[in-house]
């Protein structure tokens, strides 16, 4: 069987967009709920996409979302996290969630270090943005880019294959269609 790429659904209506960039790009991938994920499994996917979620971090206790992806912490595929997977992602590894100005549009993403990420990506790079929460740099990661209003659009663990970014690439048309192309690769 090939090797194909776990969603996890963090209750995001985005999911759908990232299935069909997915599709388009002829990645195969298999979506499963944060909080039901078949941990035993996981060794048999490529790599994982976490989803963003309509809740917010500051207002929500994330005990339940942190104890059901605490594996990622050891796991030694690639992982990207998407706005809420990207703060998960970040809170596991020591970060703090704060509220910021609400974003909920194209922004201009500064990239501050090179990333396989943004390979192919044209500049200037402009990415969709829909969050009034970020988070600050892990201590092991690395900062990829910044943007007016967030100061962590994306992160890079500095020796695993981990991710984040804070916007939507699955809503960022050509560049966020290549940014999950750029990511996949790394999977596979």
């Amino acid at each position: 069987m090939r090797s194909s790429i776990l969603i996890i659904d963090c209750g995001s209506s985005k999911v759908i967009d990232i299935e069909n960039q997915l599709e388009a790009i002829n990645i195969a991938f298999k979506t499963e709920n944060w909080n039901s994920l078949p941990i035993d499994k996981l060794n048999e996917f490529g790599g994982i996409i976490i989803s963003g979620t309509p809740i917010l971090l500051t207002e929500t206790e994330p005990k339940p979302y942190l104890k059901a992806l605490d594996f990622l912490k050891t796991y030694k595929k690639p992982v990207l996290g998407i706005c809420f997977g990207h703060q998960l992602l970040g809170l596991l590894h020591g970060a703090q969630v704060s509220l910021c100005k609400e974003d909920r549009n194209w922004q201009a993403i500064i990239i501050e270090q090179s990333s396989t990420l943004f390979n192919y990506i044209r500049k200037p790079y402009k990415m969709m943005e829909d969050h009034t929460e970020e988070i600050s740099l892990p201590k092991e990661f690395k900062l990829l880019a910044t943007s007016k209003f967030c100061k962590n659009e994306a992160m890079q663990h500095k020796i695993k294959p981990l991710f984040g970014v804070q916007f939507h690439p699955e809503l960022s048309e050509r560049g966020g269609l290549q940014l999950l192309k750029n990511f996949c690769k790394t999977c596979f």
